[in-house]
C-alpha cells in the first residue's frame, strides 16, 4: 500500500517535471530569413546576389593572375642567348610561344632593338602599363563590394528599428510581440549578412592585390633585366 502511494506521487511528478519544462526552440538560417520581413529578404537577396559576384571575380582573377605567375626559369636565358647571338627572329618566336605578361614585354622590348635604350625602355613600360591594367580588371569591382556590403547591410538594421518603432507607436499600450520581433529579425539578419559579405570581399580583395604586385614584381625584375642586357657592352 505504501509502496503504491510512493509509486504514484513519482509518476505524477514526473508527468509534472515533464510538462513544466521549457521546449528547445531552434531556428534556421531560411526561417530567420523568413522572419525578417519583405524588406529584410530584399537586403538579403541583394547581398546574396553581390556575394556571388564577389566569388566570381575573385576565382576569375585568381586563375588569371596564376596563369600569368607561371614562365620558365631559363625563359630570360634562352632569350639573352637568342638577342647575344643576333636571333632576332627565334627571340620573338619564343616569347610568342612563352604568351605570358613577361614575355609579351620582353617582345615589346625586342621589336624596339635598334632604337634608343631610352625608347626601348618607354615601349616597355607602357606595355607594362596594360598589362596590370588587364591584371587588375575588375578588381576595383571586388573592392566596392568590401565597402558597400556592410552599408546595404546596415541599410536593413535602420529599417527594421524604423519597423520596430513603428510598431511600439501605432501598440495604443498593447505591443504585438510578434510584429515587433520581425522588425529585430530585419534589423539583426541584414547587419550579420552584410557584414558576412564585406569580409569576404576584403580579404579577397587583399589577396588579389597580394598576387597581382607579385606578378609585377616579376614583369619588372624581367624588364631590367633585359633593359641591362642590351646595355652591355658588345
Amino acid at each position: 500500500m505504501f509502496n503504491a502511494l510512493i509509486q504514484n506521487a513519482t509518476q505524477n511528478g514526473t508527468e509534472l517535471l515533464t510538462d513544466g519544462e521549457s521546449v528547445e526552440k531552434t531556428l534556421s538560417i531560411i526561417e530567420l530569413i523568413k522572419s525578417g520581413g519583405p524588406a529584410g529578404q530584399i537586403i538579403i537577396l541583394l547581398l546574396f546576389v553581390l556575394l556571388i559576384v564577389a566569388s566570381y571575380i575573385y576565382f576569375e582573377r585568381i586563375f588569371a593572375i596564376k596563369a600569368a605567375s607561371k614562365i620558365d626559369t631559363n625563359f630570360m636565358n634562352q632569350i639573352k642567348d637568342h638577342v647575344t647571338n643576333g636571333k632576332i627572329d627565334s627571340a620573338q618566336v619564343l616569347c610568342a610561344q612563352v604568351n605570358s605578361p613577361v614575355s609579351r614585354l620582353i617582345n615589346k622590348g625586342i621589336t624596339r632593338i635598334g632604337k634608343p635604350l631610352e625608347d626601348i625602355n618607354t615601349a616597355i613600360e607602357n606595355a607594362g602599363r596594360l598589362e596590370v591594367y588587364g591584371l587588375e580588371k575588375n578588381v576595383s569591382v571586388l573592392a566596392t563590394i568590401s565597402g558597400a556590403a556592410p552599408m546595404i547591410g546596415f541599410l536593413g538594421t535602420v529599417i527594421g528599428m524604423i519597423l520596430s518603432i513603428f510598431e511600439i507607436a501605432n501598440a495604443g499600450g498593447q505591443i504585438d510581440i510578434k510584429l515587433l520581433a520581425d522588425g529585430l529579425y530585419t534589423a539583426m539578419t541584414t547587419t550579420v549578412a552584410g557584414l558576412i559579405v564585406g569580409i569576404v570581399g576584403y580579404i579577397a580583395y587583399n589577396h588579389l592585390v597580394v598576387r597581382t604586385n607579385k606578378v609585377i614584381h616579376q614583369m619588372e625584375a624581367n624588364s631590367v633585366e633585359f633593359l641591362d642586357l642590351l646595355n652591355e657592352p658588345i
